[in-house]
């Protein structure tokens, strides 16, 4: 697969941690040239296009559904000065190293090539999309889904590979969101010589943490497989000097949340006075629905991996929030696989194996063509 390799390559090789404009247009444009597709860029850089039927109304639209913006690269993963220069891509053992390589635009570029070489039923509209944002909560997603992108399935090409067992990509029916929020105590400051004087705030902080330890982690199950959440508090601040009784004091919680379950923290809030509760960043978890949907891509790649003399992928279910979460809350049903493994995401040595991304081609292909 020389052309996926090359086009892989290409991809990583554009700077995005910062400014995403040039790897959308670098996308844009190779759809344009090498497919018929309806190719739309919005106002924050995503790239959407369409193929396929139009006029039916009883069509469905499957999307693949990637991001092209990345964390910040390390050193060693550019060259020229600082992050400024282009980004260091290498190929060796089977694999391809660089920034993005595997956090996703290995997938994207795989999914891009489906799209193209895909002959979708005729009652199918075939849909490709690569969000901004991802790594920042999604803003690309949300921007989409509030133009009106609204898929009635979507694969998201995040990483689902050696999920279940090594050397098989397998399929995520679910995976759990993040909520992180802010307990905020307050008191009334006072000279430590004199605590009574006062109020603590730190020891409000220190009954809501054991009220929090308290709470049951959320819990939920998806096609048989559990979805356990979890709830952790991180860091603590509280305090100005050491002979003052703290007035204020703030407890960063990180709550993992699942499909349909959340932790009530509220309930905390509301049980120990002088406490408000501010929430942060809340990423939805994602729960597919479609039962044919989740089991049209299992067999998909079920017979992609017997053809290449593979061990059996699963359903499984991913720990990390991806953009799933904000089209399964805005209705879409959404499943997740993709060639990132465990562990190769945001480090300094990113890379992906080709014979993965070979394979998610031709499950991203076949899982188009197939009649769900």
């Amino acid at each position: 697969m020389d052309e996926l390799v090359e086009l892989t390559e290409t991809l990583v090789a554009i700077p995005s941690h910062e400014d995403e404009t040039a790897a959308g247009d670098a996308i844009a444009e190779w759809l344009r040239a090498e497919t018929d597709a309806r190719v739309e860029r919005d106002a924050v850089g995503n790239v959407i296009a369409y193929k396929g039927a139009t006029d039916d109304g009883d069509a469905d639209t499957l999307a693949f559904v990637g991001h092209h913006d990345v964390v910040p690269p390390a050193d060693r993963q550019t060259t020229g000065e600082g992050t400024t220069g282009e980004y260091v891509v290498e190929r060796r053992d089977g694999r391809i190293y660089g920034r993005g390589t595997a956090d996703m635009k290995g997938s994207v570029a795989a999914c891009l090539l489906a799209f193209r070489d895909a002959d979708p039923p005729a009652d199918r509209e075939l849909a490709f999309a690569s969000f901004v944002g991802e790594e920042v909560g999604g803003t690309g997603a949300r921007h989409a889904i509030d133009e009106g992108f609204a898929p009635d399935r979507a694969l998201v090409a995040e990483g689902s590979t050696d999920y279940s067992k090594p050397g098989v990509t397998d399929v995520a029916v679910a995976h759990k969101g993040r909520r992180a929020s802010t307990l905020v105590a307050t008191g009334a400051s006072a000279h430590a010589s004199e605590p009574e004087a006062g109020e603590n705030a730190v020891y409000r902080a220190s009954d809501a943490i054991t009220a929090l330890r308290e709470l049951d982690a959320p819990a939920a199950t998806v096609f048989d497989e559990p979805v356990s959440g979890s709830l952790a508090v991180t860091m603590v601040h509280g305090g100005e000097t050491w002979n003052v009784i703290p007035e204020r004091c703030e407890v960063t919680v990180d709550e993992r949340t699942v499909p349909g379950d959340r932790a009530d923290i509220g309930r905390v809030v509301e049980a120990v006075e002088g406490v408000a509760w501010e929430v942060d960043q809340d990423l939805p978890p994602m729960g597919c629905e479609d039962d044919a949907f989740a089991d049209a891509a299992l067999a998909v790649a079920r017979e992609v991996h017997d053809e290449l003399g593979l061990d059996s992928p699963e359903h499984v279910v991913k720990p990390h929030a991806t953009d799933a979460g904000w089209l399964a809350d805005a209705g879409t049903e959404c499943l997740v696989c993709g060639a990132s493994e465990p562990g190769e995401a945001h480090t300094e040595t990113e890379s992906v194996a080709i014979d993965v991304l070979e394979r998610c081609y031709r499950i991203y292909r076949g899982l188009a063509e197939r009649s769900v």
